[in-house]
C-alpha cells in the first residue's frame, strides 16, 4: 500500500513537471506568434507598398485605361457647338487567337469584311511575329457604326462562337458639328484633349474629366481578378452665344467679302486676285449684362480641320512655305480679331469724349461750335483739319450736329473745356488701357498704348485723342465701354460662358453678370442715345438704319500706318432700339477691297452695310417689334434689294494712324504724334 502511494506521488510530480514544460512551450510559441504578427504589421505599415509591387510584378498583371468624355460646348438655345464622340481602336489579342488556331481563318474573314483598311496578310503576319502579344492595334478610330456592325456579324449564326482574340478599345475624338461657326471663339482641342485656342483653351480644365482604369491580373489558377474605377466625364459649357445670330453675322461677312472680291477682280482683270478685306470682324453684345451674342471674323477656318490653308493658298504656294511660315499663317487666322488686335478707334471714340464733357459739367448739351475746317493747336505748326476742310468747314454745330457730321473741329473745342485731367480720368473709367477680363485667352493689353495724364497736357495730344487718334483699343474694349454709354452707365465684364453643368446636366456653377463700375449717369446716357440716333437718322450713319426701327450709332474711318498709304480701317458701332437698347453691333472692315487704294477704301459705309443687314435680320429674330405696317415692310424690303444692287453710299472721309495687321503700336505714347498735315493730306476721322 505504501509502495503504491509512493508510485502515485512520483507520477503526479512527473505530470506537473510535464505540464509546466508544456505551458512554457505554449507560452513561448504564443510569444513567437505575437512577435511574428507584430513584425508582419510593422512590415505592412512601413514597406507594404514596396512588397505589394514585388508580388504584383511576379503575376500576369493587366491595366486598361477607361477614357473620359470631354464636355460639350453649347449655345444659349441648346445647340451643341463642340462635342466628343466615341470611336474605337480594333485590338488583336494574338495569344488568345493562337490558342484557338482552328478559328483563325474565320476570325480573319470576319474582321476584313467589316474593316476595309485591315488586310488578312497583316493579321497573319502579326500572329506569327508576336504569338504571345495581347495588344496590337489593327485599326484606329473606327466609328461606333462600324464597331456595332462587327459585333452583329460576330453574333450571327455563321460566326457565333468562331471569332476569337478581337476586342475594341474605346476613346473619344472632338467634333464640331457646324465646322467654321464661331471658330476663333470656340477654338479647338488637339489629341490628348488639349485646348489650343478659344474657349477650348480657356476652359480646358473644366471641359476635361478624369480617366478611369480597369485593373486586373491572372492568379495562380489563371483566373482573372479585376477591379474597375469608372471615368469621370468633363463638365459642359453653356454660352451666351446664339448660333442663329452667329450664323447671320458670318453669312453677312462672307457675302460682303465675296461681293467685294468679285467686283474688284472684275474691274481689275490684269491685277492679282484680291480678297474682300484684310480682316472683317463683328461683335454682337447684350448691353444690359455684357453677354456676347456673336463674335465673328474673316478670314476664318474649319474647326474640324484647323490646319487647312487651302482656302487662302494655292497648292503651289503651300509647297513653297516651310513649317515656320505655315505656323505663322495659321496663327494669323486662328487669332480672334475682336480681342487680340489693337487699332486706333477713330470717330467711334467721339461719343466717349462727349460723355466726358456732359458727366463733368464741362458741357451742358446746349453748346454750339463753329467749324471753319480745322483748328490751330498751340505748339503745333500746322492746321489740324476737319472732315469738311475742303468745303470750308461744317459751320455752326450743336453737339448732336458734331457727332452726326463727325466734326473734328467741334470735338477739339469740346476737349479744351474738358481738360487733360478729366479726359485721362474718364478714359480709365470707360476701361481704355485696361483688359476687359473677357473669358477668352490672349486678350491684348493696351496699357502702354494710351497717353498718360501728363502726356495729355500737350495740346496736340489732347486734341487728337478727342476724336480717337494716337491711342489704341480693342473691339471688345470699345464695345464694352460703348454698352455702358447706352445702358444707364453700367460697365459690365464681357463674357461668353453663362453656366457650367456636369455630364448629367446638373448645374455646377452659374456665371452671373459682373458690374465693374458706373461710368455715366442716366441723364448723360439718355442724351447720348438721342445724339447717336441722330447720327443714323440724319448723319453719316444713315446707311446702317433699318426701316421701322430706331437705331443709334457712330461711324469711324482710320488711315493705317504708314501715313499716306491710303489703307483704311473703317467701322460702325450701333445699337437698337434707342428707347430700350437690347443689342449692340460693332463692325470693323480692315482694308476693304484689299488691292484697292485711295478713297476706294475710305468709306465707313462698307461697315454700315454689313451692320444694316445684320440688324434687319436679328431684330425680328430677337422679338424687337417694328413700327412699320406689313405693306411698309414689303416696300422697305423691295427698296433694300434695289439699294443693295446699286451699292451707292456716302463716305465719311478720314485718316488716323493705326497699327498694321493688328500688331501693337510701337510708337512712344509719350512722344508728340507724327501728324503730317498739308494741303493734300488731312488729319480727319
Amino acid at each position: 500500500m505504501k509502495q503504491q502511494k509512493k508510485k502515485s506521488k512520483i507520477k503526479n510530480k512527473l505530470l506537473k513537471r510535464m505540464q509546466r514544460k508544456l505551458w512554457l512551450v505554449y507560452g513561448g510559441v504564443c510569444i513567437l506568434f505575437v512577435v511574428l504578427i507584430g513584425r508582419i504589421m510593422y512590415i505592412q505599415y512601413t514597406s507594404g507598398d514596396y512588397y505589394e509591387k514585388i508580388v504584383l510584378s511576379q503575376q500576369d498583371y493587366d491595366s486598361t485605361i477607361i477614357p473620359f468624355q470631354r464636355g460639350d460646348i453649347v449655345d444659349a438655345r441648346g445647340t451643341v457647338l463642340a462635342t466628343s464622340v466615341d470611336v474605337y481602336n480594333v485590338i488583336l489579342d494574338c495569344k488568345v487567337l493562337n490558342a484557338n488556331d482552328k478559328h483563325i481563318d474565320t476570325t480573319v474573314r470576319a474582321i476584313t469584311s467589316c474593316f476595309q483598311e485591315i488586310e488578312a496578310s497583316t493579321i497573319k503576319e502579326k500572329l506569327a511575329d508576336n504569338p504571345t502579344s495581347q495588344y496590337i492595334k489593327l485599326a484606329k478610330k473606327v466609328s461606333y457604326e462600324e464597331m456595332a456592325a462587327f459585333e452583329e456579324l460576330k453574333a450571327s449564326e455563321e460566326y457565333k462562337g468562331k471569332v476569337y482574340g478581337i476586342w475594341f478599345e474605346k476613346e473619344y475624338v472632338r467634333q464640331y458639328p457646324y465646322g467654321s461657326l464661331a471658330a476663333a471663339t470656340i477654338g479647338y482641342a488637339s489629341s490628348g484633349n488639349v485646348g489650343v485656342i478659344g474657349l477650348e483653351n480657356k476652359y480646358s480644365n473644366i471641359l476635361n474629366g478624369v480617366n478611369g482604369r480597369t485593373y486586373g491580373y491572372l492568379n495562380s489558377d489563371s483566373s482573372l481578378e479585376q477591379t474597375t474605377i469608372d471615368a469621370t466625364n468633363g463638365n459642359n459649357l453653356i454660352l451666351s452665344l446664339d448660333a442663329n445670330i452667329q450664323t447671320i453675322v458670318e453669312k453677312e461677312i462672307a457675302d460682303w467679302n465675296a461681293k467685294t472680291m468679285e467686283t474688284y477682280n472684275a474691274d481689275h482683270p490684269d491685277e492679282p486676285e484680291a480678297f474682300g478685306s484684310l480682316h472683317t470682324a463683328v461683335l454682337v453684345m447684350n448691353p444690359n449684362n455684357g453677354q456676347v451674342l456673336a463674335m465673328a471674323q474673316y478670314p476664318t477656318f474649319d474647326l474640324n480641320n484647323p490646319r487647312d490653308l487651302s482656302a487662302y493658298y494655292s497648292e503651289a504656294d503651300l509647297e513653297t512655305l516651310d513649317e515656320e511660315q505655315k505656323m505663322d499663317a495659321l496663327n494669323k487666322i486662328w487669332q480672334n480679331f475682336t480681342t487680340t488686335y489693337t487699332y486706333e478707334p477713330g470717330s467711334t471714340f467721339k461719343p466717349f469724349t462727349v460723355a466726358m464733357g456732359l458727366e463733368t459739367g464741362a458741357l451742358t448739351g446746349n453748346e454750339t461750335y463753329f467749324c471753319d475746317g480745322g483748328e490751330m493747336i498751340s505748339g503745333y505748326p500746322k492746321l489740324v483739319k476737319c472732315t469738311a476742310y475742303k468745303k470750308g468747314g461744317h459751320g455752326t454745330q450743336t453737339i448732336a450736329d458734331a457727332l452726326s457730321n463727325s466734326c473734328n473741329d467741334a470735338l477739339m473745342q469740346m476737349v479744351r473745356a474738358i481738360g487733360p485731367d478729366a479726359f485721362a480720368k474718364y478714359q480709365s473709367v470707360f476701361g481704355f488701357g485696361q483688359k476687359t477680363g473677357i473669358d477668352l485667352p490672349g486678350e491684348a493689353s493696351t496699357a502702354g498704348l494710351i497717353y498718360s495724364n501728363q502726356d495729355l497736357n500737350s495740346s496736340i495730344n489732347l486734341a487728337t485723342n478727342s476724336f480717337g487718334q494716337n491711342f489704341n483699343t480693342t473691339m471688345i474694349q470699345l464695345a464694352s465701354g460703348f454698352c455702358s454709354l447706352i445702358n444707364g452707365g453700367y460697365l459690365y465684364e464681357p463674357h461668353l460662358v453663362t453656366k457650367i453643368t456636369d455630364a448629367n446636366g446638373n448645374t455646377v456653377e452659374e456665371i452671373e453678370p459682373t458690374v465693374l463700375k458706373r461710368t455715366v449717369s442716366d441723364e448723360t446716357g439718355n442724351m447720348l442715345k438721342s445724339y447717336l440716333e441722330y447720327v443714323v437718322s440724319d448723319g453719316t450713319g444713315h446707311t446702317a438704319g433699318v426701316e421701322g426701327y430706331r437705331i443709334g450709332g457712330k461711324t469711324g474711318t482710320a488711315e493705317k500706318l504708314p501715313r499716306g498709304n491710303h489703307k483704311y480701317l473703317v467701322s460702325f458701332i450701333g445699337f437698337a432700339p434707342v428707347e430700350d437698347p437690347q443689342v449692340v453691333v460693332y463692325v470693323i472692315v480692315d482694308e476693304p477691297g484689299t488691292g484697292a487704294v485711295g478713297d476706294n477704301q475710305a468709306h465707313s459705309s462698307f461697315a454700315q452695310e454689313i451692320c444694316h443687314n445684320i440688324f434687319s435680320q436679328i431684330l425680328p429674330y430677337m422679338g424687337v417689334e417694328s413700327d412699320m405696317t406689313e405693306e411698309e415692310e414689303a416696300a422697305a424690303a423691295d427698296a433694300l434689294t434695289e439699294a443693295a444692287t446699286s451699292n451707292t453710299s456716302t463716305a465719311e472721309e478720314g485718316s488716323t494712324e493705326d497699327t498694321p495687321e493688328g500688331e501693337a503700336s510701337t510708337a512712344d505714347p509719350t512722344a508728340t504724334p507724327e501728324v503730317e498735315v498739308d494741303e493734300t493730306e488731312e488729319l480727319t476721322n
